[in-house]
């Protein structure tokens, strides 16, 4: 630790804690110090890749100008290609690199007193967040180094604590003290930079928008949805709920204004399992959803609900419901011994081995409504969900018996001296020495040998007190081994309940569907009326809900790599020629025809460059590894770009990009780092 304090040039303005918290204040100012190392690496590097070798502004292939406009004013002098360079050495994304390169440009450049006191760990990263965001932008250079000394010696005052939102309100006064006449040019660039955008939320199948507005056009947006939620009824729906439901009616479905709904194009992948009522994992446009939530869409698109696995298995678990309630008592070995089988339940000899052994205790039966039913008849078979005032009722009872046991009719602590007094006794009763400081008025007993012993009243001395207390302590004991006992039924019964659950789940169609190794196998143990809506979707033509055919993807069973992209009457032909399915031809010209361009899309669906998400244009951006004439037009010889990288894999130099026949593609950078993608699987 004291090599570690050595490296840690600057002290905490609290002072150095002593213990494992000095140590955490040192590794902090390390991670400080490696971060300002880490940024003038990166500015290195940011020079050694000039511009230059950029195509220029108004040039055919070179950035778009609205892209040009919106890049920092620091990476103008920058290759674009740098960005990508990056994105790949420190696996981020292009966003985050190109935000990497203009921060630690501006700490280089604009806020060197800042990158200096990272380093000798007198700030950390949050604090110079705040200054890059709200210092670093002032443009007269000397109003920038006043601001940046004072805010630095203000955060850094001995024994305060300065947190970055803190210093940001700081930075905010102080900037708008010194350059408020910048304050209108400032909004005028940050105008500009409206929009909107999308990310997926940490629970699957839904997504995030932001938009980015001036303060009074978002005041505005969020008082007139407001206004909209609070004029729909009470419904149970939260008024947040209401405003992103107005939000939606508004933009899709603006049928008051007068104009024709707004008509959108989304990428569904599912997967046939969980067409059929399985747990598969889909797509919606690239992002991950339930399968519950393609199931929904489909059917409000279509108008039908596709009959699912789901609801046969209703009906078997009404089945089996009704099998258990004639014998209660089966259940449990027929979860326990998976090789019992079906056949076990409701088979009065099969005898229950998964409860514990109780040999000596009532049996208990469960009643029809939770009463004061104890816990063990909770654990012989209660099926219900517990209500939770009878929970509640249960622990206050257990509360006053344990209370009565510890306490015996007492209100106020027992004194510590007392405890000890008490534990000296016991330690001589159980010796056979006489107890300490034995009062000197008990006569000692004077009855004849072998007579009983004569019941008189025990003086309520510290001896019948250290007795009581040990009784008193053993009650407890018990009663605190029998919670303990009957806790571990309740657990026990609740893994038996969801074990049952699992495996009545994985013997219906559903769990059968989802545990198939591939779609064949999911459409055999299906329903016959789950297949026959299935067809039904298939068959169906553009207009009405779909926008176009739905497609059946031909994978391979163990990659999941697609091998062909057909439909419905295309399966009906290669099954009645026999000749199979396979990837589409290739063509005699350069750009590809409408069946090759859509199996390549499928295969590829998001950017092949390494680390990038970005889906592949509608149109466009499929690239020939060898270029046309000399490489043919065919799906072995296409790769999926998004426009950015499209652009630099002809453009950056020093690249290589070689794409092998099953669609590995492999990126060298002038750097020489190696990194290769494949499609992703199905």
């Amino acid at each position: 630790m004291d090599d570690v304090l050595t490296a840690a040039v600057c002290a905490p303005p609290v002072g150095w804690a002593r213990g494992p918290l000095g140590l955490v204040q040192a590794c902090d100012r390390e991670v400080s110090r490696q971060s300002a190392l880490r940024y003038r690496a990166v500015a290195a590097f940011a020079l050694s890749r000039p511009s230059s070798v950029d195509r220029p502004q108004g040039t055919r292939g070179a950035m778009a100008a609205e892209r040009w406009a919106a890049r920092p004013e620091l990476l103008r002098s920058v290759s674009e290609w740098a960005t990508q360079e990056l994105s790949i050495a420190l696996s981020l994304t292009s966003t985050a690199a190109e935000n990497l390169l203009t921060s630690s440009l501006t700490l280089v450049h604009r806020l060197p007193a800042t990158l200096d006191a990272l380093e000798s760990g007198a700030v950390h990263g949050g604090h110079v967040a705040a200054m890059v965001d709200h210092v670093a932008p002032v443009a007269d250079d000397t109003v920038r180094a006043a601001l940046e000394r004072d805010l630095l010696a203000w955060a850094a005052r001995r024994g305060t604590v300065c947190t970055p939102a803190q210093l940001r309100d700081k930075a905010r006064r102080e900037v708008l003290k010194r350059k408020a006449r910048s304050a209108a040019e400032d909004l005028a660039r940050a105008i500009t930079r409206r929009g909107l955008s999308c990310r997926p939320d940490q629970c699957d199948g839904m997504s995030v928008v932001s938009a980015l507005l001036t303060t009074p056009e978002a005041a505005a947006l969020m008082a007139a949805l407001g206004a909209y939620a609070d004029a729909l009824p009470d419904d149970g729906r939260t008024r947040g709920q209401k405003m992103a439901d107005a939000l939606m009616d508004l933009v899709l479905r603006p049928g008051g204004h007068g104009l024709s709904p707004v008509q959108v194009v989304l990428n569904v992948v599912a997967p046939v399992g969980a067409l059929l009522g399985g747990d598969q994992p889909c797509e919606i446009d690239g992002q991950v959803v339930p399968a519950e939530v393609v199931r929904a869409l489909l059917a409000a698109l279509t108008g039908v609900r596709i009959t699912t696995a789901e609801d046969t298995a209703e009906d078997m678990t009404a089945e089996g419901d009704a099998a258990l309630a004639e014998a209660p008592a089966t259940a449990d070995t027929a979860v326990e011994d998976p090789a019992v089988g079906d056949s076990a339940v409701g088979d009065p000899a099969v005898e229950d081995t998964a409860v514990e052994d109780t040999a000596g205790e009532p049996e208990d039966t469960a009643p029809d409504v939770p009463t004061d039913a104890t816990a063990e008849t909770l654990a012989d078979g209660w099926d219900e969900p517990i209500p939770a005032e009878v929970l509640e009722r249960w622990a206050a009872e257990e509360d006053a018996r344990t209370a009565d046991h510890l306490l015996a009719g007492r209100d106020d602590p027992i004194p510590e001296r007392v405890l000890i007094r008490w534990a000296a006794a016991e330690d001589a009763r159980v010796a056979g020495q006489p107890p300490p400081h034995r009062r000197r008025d008990t006569a000692p007993d004077s009855r004849p040998t072998g007579s009983p012993p004569a019941q008189q009243p025990v003086p309520d001395g510290w001896w019948s007190r250290a007795d009581r207390a040990v009784d008193h302590a053993g009650a407890a004991l018990l009663v605190a081994e029998q919670a303990v006992g009957r806790a571990r039924r309740l657990v026990a019964t609740a893994e038996r309940a969801d074990a049952a659950d699992e495996t009545a789940w994985a013997a219906s169609p559903a769990g059968r569907v989802t545990a198939a190794a591939d779609a064949l196998g999911a459409l055999a143990t299906a329903t016959g009326d789950a297949r026959a809506d299935l067809a039904d979707l298939l068959d169906r033509t553009a207009g009405g809900g779909l926008a176009d055919r739905p497609r059946v993807a031909v994978t391979d069973a163990l990659t999941g790599a697609l091998l062909a992209l057909t439909d419905l009457p295309g399966l009906r032909r290669a099954t009645r020629a026999g000749t199979g399915l396979h990837a589409p031809s290739e063509t005699d010209r350069y750009r590809p025809g409408a069946a090759l361009d859509r199996h390549v899309r499928a295969r590829d669906r998001r950017c092949r460059f390494p680390g990038c998400r970005r889906p592949v244009p509608k149109r466009g951006e499929l690239d020939h590894a060898t270029s046309w004439p000399l490489g043919a037009t065919a799906a072995a010889n296409l790769t999926g770009f998004c426009t950015e990288h499209h652009r630099g894999k002809h453009q950056a130099p020093g690249w290589r990009h070689d794409l092998q026949p099953d669609g590995t593609l492999t990126v060298t950078t002038p750097s020489g780092l190696t990194a290769s993608t494949e499609p992703p699987p199905y």
